[in-house]
């Protein structure tokens, strides 16, 4: 399936999310959940890409044949209107790169590869982790760079190198420093996405392609529009948007962790995606009750069931 049109200041569009995975009950993927969260996403939502398989979709818990049906049924629902990427990200390079080789058969059209975690390898380990993921197969690449979960940074030096790699294209950023982020967009071109929903207005202020979102479960439409106000010039009123998803940003991003709370949110919203994996567990009525209460302040409309 042939990949949707990208522009080369933003190859994997401008307004992704980094989606959850639904599970059923008993805690299997949910493939019919998966096709109509991606559906939701795109054409409600205004998504024009879409991460799978990434930190925030639960990687770390599901099998690589999991992964690889997950994404073909992504592909399937809307690999023709969104950019469709995978998470081949993982602390051991050879399995990044047999789930690299696999996210290429299954269609997918780019991969998102995060820094290897809990070794904390040293710079040249990234570099060449990194190039050998980028070398086995034709998929552009977008880097992963966040210290606060593998450990490590990616330093700039490091990716002005991973630069050079013609498939290396883009960077996830989420190590919140924008001074770096600004020297490497400069210096080598490589399109920076806001990794932290804090930050995604003062990113495009500095250069960013666009957004990977958790909150754009239930307000990718909203972070849309505030791409293309700040792009057309209208500051304010991309201003005011990002003011206005703040609750939103608080009841998702500083409570439970971004997959425990987007599926309490999507729920919220009458998108339910059943409860995440072990050791993962379902937000407490108290999380969920604040949760409300944020979405509701940052104009998200909940399903009946839940409205005020």
């Amino acid at each position: 399936m042939a990949a949707p049109i990208r522009t080369s200041d933003a190859p994997f569009g401008r307004m992704l999310t980094a989606m959850v995975t639904p599970f059923t009950s008993d805690g299997s993927v949910d493939y019919e959940g998966v096709q109509r969260l991606a559906t939701y996403l795109v054409d409600e939502q205004r998504n024009d890409g879409l991460i799978v398989s990434g930190t925030t979709g639960e990687s770390p818990t599901t099998s690589d044949d999991e992964k690889e049906r997950i994404l073909r049924a992504v592909v399937e629902a809307v690999g023709d209107r969104a950019v469709v990427v995978a998470g081949a990200g993982s602390n051991d390079t050879h399995h990044s790169v047999e789930l690299a080789l696999a996210a290429e058969r299954a269609g997918a059209h780019g991969l998102l590869v995060v820094t290897p975690y809990y070794s904390k390898p040293p710079q040249e380990g990234l570099f060449r982790h990194f190039t050998a993921v980028a070398d086995a197969t034709g998929l552009p690449v977008m880097l992963y760079d966040i210290p606060g979960r593998s450990g490590v940074p990616i330093l700039t030096e490091t990716l002005v190198r991973l630069a050079r790699h013609e498939r290396i294209i883009a960077v996830k950023d989420a190590k919140a420093d924008l001074f770096a982020g600004s020297q490497v967009m400069v210096t080598t071109g490589l399109a920076f996405y806001s990794g932290d929903d804090t930050l995604n207005l003062p990113w495009l202020s500095v250069g960013a392609a666009g957004c990977v979102s958790v909150i754009g479960h239930v307000v990718g439409a909203e972070i849309a529009a505030m791409v293309e106000l700040y792009r057309s010039g209208d500051v304010s009123g991309a201003l005011a948007l990002h003011r206005r998803l703040l609750p939103v940003i608080s009841g998702i991003m500083t409570q439970a962790g971004g997959a425990i709370m987007a599926k309490a949110a999507l729920t919220l919203v009458g998108q339910p995606v059943g409860p995440p994996r072990l050791p993962l567990v379902e937000a407490t009525e108290e999380q969920v009750a604040r949760l409300r209460e944020d979405l509701i302040a940052g104009g998200v409309k909940l399903s009946d069931e839940f409205g005020a």
